[in-house]
């Protein structure tokens, strides 16, 4: 959505395909980060956005069996905005959206699937897709797979993945919120159970993070187990955690980490979950995805503008991203693989907070690097295109 808006506004005709009807999806990472609230800034749309419903969050903590500990201050950070908003990503979409209806080049087909690629001489040129009225063919001088961690566009360019592991799952819940409630952690860690928690306003997003597969051993369990499990990490929620009396209301997200050792051929691209799917540490993966769009817009747009865009202008974009793609993977794949592994299978006793998590919490000052590998990534893009719908005076 984000490339399409930037495209769009530069004067490139541009075609979005969305599957679905809406954008409703109710688990969904929903932080939108500095990075991103910069952007929107620097489109001049940041006023607007802020005056959706979202709440804010510039400390970022977590408690460690009982000991809350300060990690990250994002008040430090050199940008506009100096918080993460939590904000529904449905909203932001629509958002997004409804922006790029103002440049006649923006184009969105809502319902619409696309489903494989239009090859020439080993060139693609465009994408077959599918709506409720049957079959359709776009051709396009290029093709941008922005199809997330199972992508069609990717399988069918034939684009060779590389799993670097996730020994852990997340499973998304809803809880409902009371009047009273405290402004709580982001993470829970008790006996080897983890609970993050997000402020929705009317309730809380909730993710149990669980090892690797171990979904189907719950379920067996029984939900009054599962019930048992989450209120023991926060017993306060002892009394809400009925509401989840059915399995229905549990989300499984399995986690991946890979990426494309090339994210592009002649006529075709890859970029966010397609190019390089994230791990949930730091919720990072949809601000990643869009500053990987920026780049993508700011490197292609003035190539289109002259001509023809060549395989060598798709490998800039691959070069420009994978700095910041794999310092990310590589942090979350550390944390993932030496901390929470051990701890969800019961090797490490989680007696109290490590050492550099207390070291962080005592030093202020070293709150500012977590925050901005969080905050800002190791590479934040700036809108570089232009406008070309600007009313001059």
């Amino acid at each position: 959505m984000m490339l399409g808006v930037l495209l769009g506004r530069a004067g490139i005709d541009v075609v979005v395909l969305e599957k679905y009807k809406d954008f409703f999806r109710d688990f969904r990472g929903d932080t939108i980060h500095p990075s991103t609230l910069q952007l929107l800034y620097e489109l001049g749309w940041l006023d607007d956005f802020l005056k959706l419903p979202h709440n804010q969050m510039s400390q970022i903590s977590a408690c460690v069996a009982g000991q809350t500990m300060h990690i990250g201050d994002l008040s430090h950070l050199p940008t506009r905005c100096k918080f993460i908003a939590f904000m529904p990503q449905w909203d932001f979409l629509n958002f997004l959206a409804e922006h790029g209806k103002h440049y006649p080049t923006f184009h969105l087909l809502m319902e619409t699937e696309g489903v494989d690629l239009i090859e020439k001489a080993g060139v693609v040129c465009g994408v077959r897709a599918r709506n409720n009225d049957g079959e359709l063919t776009i051709d396009a001088e290029l093709v941008v797979g922005t199809d997330g961690r199972h992508s069609t566009i990717r399988q069918r360019a034939g684009f060779a993945v590389e799993n670097l592991g996730a020994p852990m799952d997340v499973l998304w819940m809803r809880i409902s919120k009371e009047p009273g409630d405290p402004v709580r952690p982001l993470g829970t860690l008790v006996s080897g159970r983890l609970l993050v928690m997000l402020d929705r306003g009317e309730y809380w997003q909730c993710a149990y993070i669980i090892p690797k597969g171990s979904f189907e051993t719950l379920k067996a369990a029984g939900i009054a187990a599962f019930q048992g499990d989450v209120a023991s990490v926060i017993p306060e929620l002892a009394d809400r955690v009925k509401e989840l009396d059915d399995w229905s209301k549990v989300s499984l997200l399995e986690v991946r980490v890979d990426r494309l050792s090339l994210w592009h051929k002649p006529g075709v691209l890859c970029i966010g979950d397609a190019a390089h799917a994230m791990s949930p540490i730091g919720g990072v993966g949809i601000n990643i995805a869009i500053q990987d769009a920026v780049a993508t817009a700011n490197i292609l747009a003035p190539v289109f503008e002259r001509g023809s865009v060549s395989d060598r202008d798709l490998a800039r974009v691959q070069e420009r991203r994978t700095f910041p793609m794999k310092v990310t993977q590589g942090m979350q794949l550390f944390i993932q693989n030496h901390a929470i592994d051990p701890i969800l299978r019961g090797e490490i006793e989680v007696k109290g907070p490590p050492l550099i998590m207390r070291l962080v919490d005592e030093l202020p000052r070293l709150r500012r690097l977590p925050a901005r590998l969080i905050g800002m990534g190791a590479r934040p893009e700036h809108v570089r295109t232009r406008n070309a719908f600007a009313t001059t005076a």
